[in-house]
This record gives structure tokens, sequence and C-alpha cells, in this order.
């Protein structure tokens, strides 16, 4: 039985003359790639429809689509991913979180200037994902057939759907490239695997940790120890740099998602410093049943399969430490991006893990991982038929009434004026230099609300909080002050356009 780094190129071939060998491989090969190819066409195209839905029912958010959407847009037009954050400052985005992959799409929004492009773009890189698990099994497995399995079961998985459908996180490209990282690695070109691993790096701040963790097993899984050492010490190097001088040198000091960590240290350096101090703080946050259902949940589609590859599997750990350990019960929900540095090495670790069951039982094990994935999509997934669930927990379903009136309300708003609005109303107004969210004003000229949307820009978060006594409030004193007049009133919406003084 092959190992688990074994190499095997292809199934043998059949005895009979070489035209038919030539025949079956040509049929074989094709037949199952057009099959995968297909597959990654055909769930782009639906899941497209899901986002599309999403967006113009005004199911998403300015955070984050309409964050993402800013910082395009501004790049696209000479100012380098400027935002407007949660309280209101203007700033890179480089001061809350360093993934300037954005800047790679701005020649995209200024071909197809519209937030749903970058959506579709998304998509289509999670689906490119596909290939780099099909070469994995085909290299593997010796089959073309259980290779196109395994590719599939990747693409049916429930938690890649929802990062896909999440429009748009740079964290989420990060899957296709890990991918793509362990597969050249594990065909033993590390020079071809380089430029994935530094497009990862460039879609967060922490990718770096799971690029080290990626060397280390490249260093004892092919005893390729200085290529892989250098892998790690790039990714430790970029986190460290990224955390400490970048968002430093972009904010007004540390990086404002340090509070998710506040219980454990409140900084990488701090989480360090307690496991050595206080490891029981440690064990106590990781022990939780929280964490232990997002593992269920995690490993179910692919039942457990990985486990019998745990050195590649191991590299999803500082992903789900980070996850584990945050006070943010957000990051231990698999529908949000960050399962996006644990998917790619569970998916990979389970083709490498079918290679060590006997060759009679890896077809029922490729046949199985796809059968459980696509039964738990099904049930759970991010397609347009769950519209329930598709708009995750900050999005309650929107009557079309209200989507009406949201369409109108945000057309009144001219193009490029400074605006303030609830979140969902945000994301169809975020391509322009200030868009502010309630109870921000800044230096806006509209507003537009949407009496049914609670959540708030509140002081010190930067994220989001569900305060409807907020919104009232906003509300209120934009109603009662003579700087304002209400322009536009229906279903729950309002416009106001602020009165000139001159």
């Amino acid at each position: 039985m092959p190992g688990v780094m074994d190499t095997v190129d292809s199934a043998a071939p059949p005895r009979d003359g070489p035209a038919l060998r030539r025949a079956v491989a040509w049929s074989t090969v094709h037949g199952w790639g057009l099959v995968v190819s297909g597959a990654m066409v055909a769930w782009s195209a639906v899941l497209f429809e899901s986002v599309r839905n999403d967006y113009e029912s005004f199911r998403v958010g300015r955070f984050d689509l309409g964050n993402m959407v800013q910082a395009v847009w501004s790049t696209a037009h000479g100012r380098p991913l400027d935002v407007t954050l949660v309280d209101g400052d203007q700033a890179a985005r480089l001061a809350s979180h360093v993934d300037p992959i954005l800047v790679l799409l701005a020649p995209l929004w200024i071909v197809a200037p519209s937030p749903l492009a970058l959506g579709a773009a998304q998509i289509a890189v999670v689906a490119l994902g596909a290939l780099p698990v099909y070469w994995l099994g085909r290299r593997h497995l010796g089959s073309e057939r259980l290779a196109a399995l395994l590719a599939l079961a990747y693409l049916a998985y429930p938690w890649l759907t929802w990062n896909a459908v999440d429009a748009i996180h740079p964290a989420t490209l990060a899957v296709p490239l890990f991918l793509y990282c362990v597969h050249f690695l594990d065909a033993d070109r590390p020079l071809a695997a380089v430029p994935f691993a530094v497009l990862v790096l460039t879609t967060g701040e922490l990718m770096g940790a799971s690029v080290a963790a990626l060397g280390i097993w490249y260093a004892l899984a092919r005893r390729r120890r200085l290529a892989g050492l250098a892998l790690a010490a790039l990714g430790v190097g970029w986190t460290i740099i990224a955390v400490y001088v970048v968002v430093p040198a972009f904010g007004d000091g540390s990086s404002p998602f340090f509070g998710y960590y506040a219980s454990v240290g409140g900084s990488p350096a701090g989480v360090v410093r307690t496991a050595l101090t206080d490891p029981g703080t440690i064990a106590s946050t990781l022990l939780t049943g929280r964490l232990l259902l997002y593992l269920v949940a995690l490993g179910a589609p692919l039942v457990g399969l990985f486990v019998l590859a745990p050195g590649l599997a191991a590299v999803a750990l500082p992903q789900l430490l980070a996850s584990g350990l945050s006070d943010s019960e957000v990051m231990t929900e698999p529908r949000h991006h960050y399962t996006a540095a644990a998917i790619p090495f569970l998916v990979a670790a389970t083709v490498l893990g079918i290679v060590r069951l006997p060759e009679a039982r890896r077809a029922f094990a490729a046949t199985l991982v796809l059968a459980a994935s696509v039964a738990l999509s099904l049930a759970v997934g991010a397609w347009p038929f769950a519209v329930e669930e598709n708009g995750f927990w900050y999005a309650a379903p929107v009557s079309h009434a209200r989507v009406e009136a949201l369409r109108s309300a945000t057309r009144l708003v001219p193009e490029g004026a400074a605006v303030t609005s609830t979140n969902k109303a945000g994301s169809h107004l975020s391509a322009r230099r200030y868009v502010f969210t309630v109870p921000v004003l800044g230096r806006s000229q509209w507003i537009v609300l949407d009496t049914a949307d609670p959540f708030v820009s509140t002081p010190g978060s930067p994220v989001l909080a569900r305060r409807p006594d907020v919104l009232r409030a906003f509300r209120r004193r934009i109603e009662r002050s003579p700087r304002w007049e209400r322009v536009y009133d229906r279903a729950g919406v309002l416009v106001f356009r602020r009165i000139s003084s001159r």
C-alpha cells in the first residue's frame, strides 16, 4: 500500500494494444476532467444566483461587502484601499486588516463596476480550487474517477459554499490558493508553490501562521528542510510585520480586532505569553462545547478521513486555534469566512488519508465523502433555495415592499455624495469616497435609514452591533433637526437630505 507521500501518476494501463490504451486514456482523462470542469461552471453559476438574489434583495450589508467595494473602488480611483471605518474615520484598510490582494480586483472594477462583479470573481476563484484537489487525487489514487469524486466533494463541502457566497472576503480567496500550494509542494515543486504562498499572505495578516505551518509540514513530509523552513520563515515574518508594523503605521495603534482575544492575552504576543505563563486559561478557553461542535461541523462532510493524514491536517491548527481562542462566537460559526485557512488542509488531508486505506476500500471512501458532503450541503449549504439562511445572522428576510423602497431610496442619493446609511442599504452605496454607518454623520449630505435594520456603529468596536435603541434615537434626532429634511418615506425606509446653510 503506498504511503501518504508516495506519488502515483495514473492508473495502471490496460493490457490491450497501444491504440486502445491511448483511446482509453484519452476518454478517461478528458471525460472525468470535463466532469470536474463542468461542475465548476455549474457550481459557480448556481452560487452566483444566490449572491445576486441576496444583493438585489438587500440581504447583505455594507459590512462586509460594501467595505470591500469601497476599498476596491478607491483603489481604482487612485486612493489605494481607502475606506470609511466603522467609527467614521477615513483610513487605508490596512489600518485594520492587511489584505492587499484587494488591489488586484481594481482592474475588474474598472471593466465591470458592480459589487456583483466582485462576488462573481470570488466564486470563480474558489471554484478553481477543485483542480488541485483533482490533481492531488489523480496523483495519489491513480484513478481519474476517484480524483473527480473528491474534487466534486470539495465543491459540495457546505462550508465552502458559505465562504463563496459571503461576498466578499479576501480570506476566502486563500482557500484555492492554499490548495495550489499543497499540490505543488506535494509534487516537490516548491518554487511553483511560492507565488501562490505569496498571494495567500496578501489575503490577511494572520495567514502567515498557516503558511508557516505548511512550510513545516513540507520540511518534515518531504525532508526538504531548507525549502520548508524558508517557507515557514516567510509566513512568520509576514505576520509579525503585518501585525506589528503595517497595522500601527496605517492606524492609531494595534489592531482593533485584538479585542477578540482579550481573555487570553489581547494580541498574538499576548496569547503566546498566556500560553507560557497560564496554560490553564488557554486550555479552559479551548475545551468548550462550542469548539467541539465547530470541529464536528467541519469534519462531518469529510467523514473525518483527514485524520489518516494527520501531518497535513495539522496545518489547519493555526486557524482552528485562532477561532477557538477568540471571545467572539462568530469565529466558531462554520458559515463564516474564518474557516478559510482550515478547509483546504482538511480537504487535501482527506485525499491523502484515503490513500492509506486498502485499495479495495478507496472507491467506497471517496464515494462516501462525496455523499456526505452533498447531503450536508443540501441541508445547511448556501444554495438559492435556502433563502432563510443565505443572509447569515445579520440579515432577516426583507419583504418585497421594503426591497422596492430600499431600491428607490438608494437611487435618490447622487453618485459620489457623502452618505450615512443603515447596514444593508450601505451595501448599495459604498462605491464612493465617504459612506458612514448610523449613527455616524461625518460629512454626510444624505441619510438612508431602514428602520428594520438595527445594526449600527458603536464606540470602540470594529464591527457593528445590534442596537435598535440607537437606531430609534438617531431617527428622532434627525427628524427634529432643522438641518435635515425628509425627502422619502415608504415601508419603513426614510431618506433625508441636508439643508444647505446658504
